[in-house]
């Protein structure tokens, strides 16, 4: 058991406040992952032998949740949140459509030509954040150009 002087325990006290709240602030930007391999069971807990969810294609962007040893818990863009092996991700980040059709431009202006038009679900590589709220992403065609952040989710 520790014990200090009554007159350190509310130094103390702020010490360990401000490292709690530099912890959870540290926490607070989003992680996003994608799936590595052509096809990743997801599960409802954090071992092979717990219920399968769902089956996630490759490319898909993923929230990071928490991680523990070879496991991470995910959140989808639907808000589901399911586990998955931690060797099954990717550190490549896409990201994906999530309104009914997103425009891509040439430039990060929407007056700029359109370069073309993707679908909801479609998923996008995503190539850099620009300012202005406009990502740089990717089709798996080739074609690169912008979209906004707010017509797509993982970014």
């Amino acid at each position: 058991m520790l014990l200090f002087p009554l007159s350190i325990v509310p130094i103390l006290f702020v010490l360990l406040s401000f490292s709690c709240q530099a912890v959870a602030q540290e926490n607070s930007r989003n992680e996003f992952l994608s799936i590595a391999i052509p096809a990743a069971v997801l599960y409802d807990a954090p071992s092979l032998n717990a219920g399968k969810l769902y089956v996630a294609s490759v490319n898909l962007p993923l929230e990071v949740v928490v991680k523990v040893v070879g496991w991470v818990k995910v959140r989808d863009y639907h808000g589901y949140l399911a586990w998955v092996e931690d060797k099954n991700l990717s550190q490549r980040r896409f990201v994906i459509i999530k309104i009914p059709v997103g425009s891509v431009y040439q430039s990060p202006d929407s007056a700029s030509p359109l370069i073309y038009q993707a679908r909801q679900d479609v998923i996008l590589e995503l190539l850099g954040v620009v300012a202005g709220g406009w990502v740089k992403v990717k089709h798996q065609d080739g074609q690169t150009g912008y979209i906004r952040i707010d017509q797509i989710w993982g970014a």
